[in-house]
């Protein structure tokens, strides 16, 4: 075929992973009978002898680049490419690939890529395999030496020239030499010339020079070059400092002594990596790539030996634990594992899996439980490194162990308690060790990372364990800055004792951090958290923070109940509205005055989410409560937006009244009570919470505002009888406590109401219902109201503001 659209060059990679031209020919596909497939066929141009025969095999990643070129690997040592003369050979051929292995066309890689670091080579194709000159290797020619290597930088293609004509002539050893000689005769010229040029080698990015380079028979000169940099006046003492300075600890003796090596070798690398060689500019940022995958070879290489040493992590474990062992001695044991860990980062995950199972047998958590609870703080901050490694690695290993460990200890003792209690006794004025224990704790009790089997749940599991054993040390310092003898003992003669709250600011910091936790178990542990903030009145006791000298945490105080509300649950809401604890908030809106800032805002959107979204409970409470306080803010429409949401409902609640007034019969009634009742009941399996705590439907409002207020302060007196309280069946429930006289009173015209509307004895049974409806009215405890709306007791509907569940009529 002579057309010139599929005219190609075509490469092989030799040995020394440089491209070698194979010769020009007119590539092909068709179907070969010998390799029983579609394959690529390329006769050479000069004699029609076979250059290339190859199988378009369905598993080979074959690579377009450049619009012209397709490379692809044949064996693992053995890699090709066709570089066509024209674009539209090169597309027609890569459809016949493609169409092999079902794959688009559009695509430029048909499998998984091969090795990304050769990318480059193809770039550029080399048209010769020439190799650059180099100048005799002598004290005159440095300043020639240090040009050309400064020269290729710029080239691919001549760095991989310059790096193999340096391989292949023993040339850096020589220069090495040179190096001696020079600092011999103090030849400072030459010594600059030599920083050029072992700088610029390093940046040729070529593995087979490190080799050589880091070797250790090389390396201090290798660093000895580069102290001279002549941009600096006096040169540095980089040999100085890692053969006096820096000490190689061994905590347990490392016999192998290939180990060791590597161990060194690593150190010194990184030393020139991250201090002697000047921050890459954007132009540079990848010429030394390959110093960075040398590095990180190495640190793999590291911790597969160590962690094939069986005996030697013990002996490390068996120290690390003795009560024997000396201060300084553990010190150096837990910072070892720490840098062990931090190694680790570089193994693959099957390696890495492999890594921490390995410690964990070993027993590293126990451990970790020892050391992090000691005075040292030095101690403490690398054990905290190692579990946040665990943590990030596991979470599920951390958890199964505290859980299985609970069975065992007290509670003071337990793992996760330790990790709160150092994050609780921080002694970093910046909490800077507190913030990264939150965050791991936060970890551990996300459901999102917690795993489901058939046999088990981890989430209720492990929340269940975490609210029984632990939730009590978090919020402790919380309770204890805001108990009522903490406000007392604070409180200043003639001040008001509510406003007196924790005003230093280390302690605010940490109050934040637990209030950030803590809202963050608003949002994901529904049922749990539930339980703990009505059991304990958790949020009355955040919002005392409102009132805080430190922004931030009032902040902190206002998220919190502003995910609860966010919640939209009305458990939550009735909790509230019973606490009246929107009352910390406005006084700290009012406090705030006209100063338009953050607080202002937030409280604002606070509000302004009830509003949009409609929550009627909250806003009858609102408007009922704090309408006075709050109409003169102006500059938002929110509050006039709620009375005005608050004043539509009325009037919907009443045009209702109006039409059910003359409509309903005995029959309607029984079938309306009926409904209500079976209504009731379907929504119990909802409750997570008491059924007795079970409201009317959210849409209603009370029907009679006034006497919702005249009822709202008779209760006041009772708000501490009626805190939430736990049932047998482990759920809260409200007790609201009302007089005999009391409900007496209040169903007496209601009944008369009812018996004014009885009809004649025998009358279809009509009388016995009634009787029992009479007898259940004037029953003190779980009184029956109204079920019907009459003219005459308006004012008497509201009585029942408890959502008690009533008795089924006639039972």
């Amino acid at each position: 075929m002579s057309d010139t659209r599929r005219r190609v060059k075509v490469y092989t990679l030799n040995e020394d992973r440089q491209w070698d031209d194979r010769g020009t020919g007119h590539v092909s596909s068709t179907y070969v009978e010998r390799l029983k497939g579609m394959s690529l066929l390329v006769r050479a141009e000069s004699d029609g002898s076979l250059l290339l025969e190859s199988k378009i095999n369905a598993n080979t990643a074959y690579q377009k680049q450049q619009d012209t070129l397709i490379v692809w690997s044949e064996a693992e040592n053995y890699d090709l490419a066709l570089s066509f003369q024209e674009k539209a050979g090169c597309d027609e051929i890569w459809e016949k690939i493609c169409q092999v292995q079902g794959k688009d066309p559009s695509v430029e890689v048909t499998q998984d890529l091969i090795d990304e670091s050769e990318e480059d080579r193809f770039e550029e194709m080399p048209e010769t395999s020439h190799l650059i000159d180099l100048p005799t290797c002598e004290l005159d020619k440095l300043e020639e030496i240090a040009d050309l290597v400064t020269s290729v930088l710029s080239s691919p293609i001549r760095r991989e020239k310059l790096a193999l004509a340096l391989e292949n002539e023993g040339y850096i050893k020589k220069l090495l030499q040179l190096f001696q000689t020079c600092e011999n005769l103090d030849n400072s010229e030459g010594l600059h010339h030599l920083y050029e040029i072992i700088r610029g080698i390093l940046f040729l990015n070529k593995a087979t020079l490190f080799e050589v380079m880091f070797s250790d028979e090389c390396i201090m000169d290798v660093v000895g070059c580069l102290e001279y940099d002549p941009a600096i006046a006096q040169p540095k003492s980089h040999r100085e400092f890692l053969t006096k300075t820096a000490k190689f600890k061994e905590v347990i003796p490392i016999t192998d002594s290939e180990l060791r090596q590597k161990i060194h070798q690593t150190y010194r690398v990184q030393y020139i990596q991250d201090i002697i060689l000047p921050t890459p500019s954007v132009f540079e940022e990848n010429f030394l790539s390959t110093l960075t995958s040398f590095i990180f070879f190495n640190k793999v290489e590291i911790v597969s030996m160590l962690q094939e040493d069986e005996k030697f992590l013990s002996e490390v474990f068996a120290q690390l634990t003795d009560e024997a062992t000396d201060d300084d001695k553990r010190r150096e044991l837990v910072n070892f594992f720490k840098e062990f860990c931090a190694f680790s980062q570089t193994l693959q995950p099957q390696s890495r899996d492999a890594f921490f199972k390995t410690l964990a047998n070993l027993g590293i958590l126990p451990a970790l439980e020892i050391v992090m609870g000691m005075d040292d703080l030095q101690v403490r901050c690398a054990a905290t490194d190692i579990f946040s490694y665990l943590v990030e690695f596991s979470p599920s290993m951390v958890r199964d162990f505290v859980m299985q460990e609970a069975q065992q200890s007290d509670d003071d003792i337990l793992l996760i308690n330790v990790v709160i209690e150092q994050m609780i006794c921080d002694a970093d004025p910046e909490l800077g060790g507190a913030v990264q224990l939150m965050g791991l704790l936060r970890t551990l009790i996300d459901p999102e990372n917690m795993l489901a089997t058939a046999n088990k749940t981890e989430k209720s599991e492990f929340l269940n364990f975490f609210y029984n054993h632990s939730m009590h040390v978090l919020t402790a310092p919380l309770l204890a800055n805001t108990s009522e003898d903490k406000v007392e003992k604070d409180a200043v003669i003639g001040s008001d004792s509510s406003t007196i709250c924790p005003d230093n600011f280390q302690t605010a910091q940490l109050l934040a951090l637990i209030l950030e936790l803590l809202t963050f178990c608003v949002e994901h542990h529904t049922y749990h958290i539930k339980n703990y903030i009505m059991n304990k009145d958790l949020l009355r006791r955040v919002l005392i923070l409102m009132n805080s000298k430190h922004t931030f945490l009032a902040l902190c105080a206002l998220r919190f109940m502003r995910r609860i509300i966010g919640l939209k649950d009305e458990f939550y809401n009735r909790y509230i509205i019973k606490g009246n604890l929107f009352e910390p908030v406005i006084n700290a809106l009012l406090d705030n005055g006209t100063r338009y800032n953050l607080l202002n805002s937030a409280i604002i959107e606070l509000f302004e989410f009830i509003r949009v979204e409609d929550i009627k409970s909250l806003t009858v409470h609102i408007v009922d409560n704090f309408y006075k306080s709050l109409e003169t803010i102006e500059y938002v429409q929110t509050f006039k937006g709620l009375q005005t949401k608050y004043e539509q409902e009325k009037d919907r609640q009443n045009q209702k009244l109006n039409s059910n007034r003359f409509r309903r019969d005995a029959r309607a009634l029984e079938d309306d009570e009926d409904m209500w009742f079976n209504e009731d009941e379907d929504e119990e399996g909802e409750a997570v919470v008491s059924p007795v705590e079970k409201s009317k439907s959210e849409d209603e409002f009370p029907e009679s505002y006034e006497k919702f207020m005249e009822t709202k302060k008779a209760k006041e007196s009772e708000d501490k009888e009626n805190l939430p309280k736990r049932t047998t069946g482990g759920g809260f429930k409200f007790t609201f406590s009302h007089s005999g006289s009391t409900a007496n009173g209040a169903n007496n015209s209601h009944n008369k109401s009812v018996a004014a509307q009885t009809p004649p004895a025998g009358s279809n049974g009509s009388a016995s219902k009634n009787a029992n409806l009479n007898a259940t009215s004037t029953t003190p405890k779980g009184s029956l109201v109204g079920l019907v709306d009459y003219p005459d007791d308006d004012d008497d509907e509201e009585e029942d503001t408890s959502p008690r569940k009533r008795p089924r009529l006639g039972s």
